[in-house]
């Protein structure tokens, strides 16, 4: 028998909420359910109800989709990076563009947080959060010429989250999602202290308008 793949989300709960491939992560973990609970129905009465038993679950589901945007972490074999030592590790089968800009922001992770780092052309000794973003869209071509401010973010690329790359444009403030890895330079905990970094911990992005690049 096939193993249906294991989900696991950085508060322990459901997978309900997702960051990159939302509807697919949900629909696994559903089906994964369904299956635990050896759902398997013949007849139309069962069928009927199967479907009143999962009807607030799916209702529930349906309305955290719609709900503020947020950055959820949430593990797909194969398409989501690991994180190890403080630094993503692509997952093999990534674009290159994609490895490109999972290369450039292991190269500022460590970095500290500067006010207006990252917005000239020589390389910072800090980096701001759109400056950050910017070197990472820039390494991986999705970024032509300078680096960008939050609110210019939020008319960057196309609308909504990317199947690779997603940025997250708030009111002073943007950061990326890359192959289910958040990076940014803040909302890293008590001890994470504040500069550009990788964490899987979850983070609200009320009012965030999302973003990404052409292709990814």
């Amino acid at each position: 028998m096939k193993k249906t793949p294991k989900f696991r989300t950085s508060s322990g709960l459901p997978p309900l909420i997702l960051k990159d491939s939302h509807a697919t992560c949900r629909w696994r973990f559903f089906r994964s359910w369904a299956h635990k609970k050896q759902m398997h129905f013949h007849s139309i009465p069962q069928r009927f109800m199967a479907l009143t038993r999962v009807l607030p679950f799916l209702i529930f589901v349906f309305l955290a989709s719609c709900s503020s945007p947020r950055y959820e972490y949430c593990y797909v074999p194969g398409r989501t990076a690991e994180l190890r030592g403080g630094r993503a590790v692509a997952p093999p089968r990534a674009p290159a563009r994609v490895k490109a800009a999972i290369a450039a922001a292991n190269s500022l992770v460590g970095l500290p947080y500067q006010f207006g780092g990252g917005h000239s052309h020589k390389r910072s000794t800090g980096y701001d959060c759109s400056g950050a973003a910017s070197h990472v869209l820039q390494a991986a071509g999705a970024l032509n010429g300078p680096a960008q401010t939050s609110r210019d973010f939020q008319h960057f690329g196309r609308s909504g989250k990317g199947q690779w790359i997603t940025v997250y444009a708030i009111k002073g403030h943007v950061f990326l999602s890359i192959a289910g890895l958040r990076f940014d330079t803040g909302w890293h905990g008590h001890n994470g202290g504040s500069g550009p970094r990788w964490s899987t911990r979850t983070r609200p992005a009320e009012g965030a308008v999302l973003r990404h690049p052409s292709g990814l």
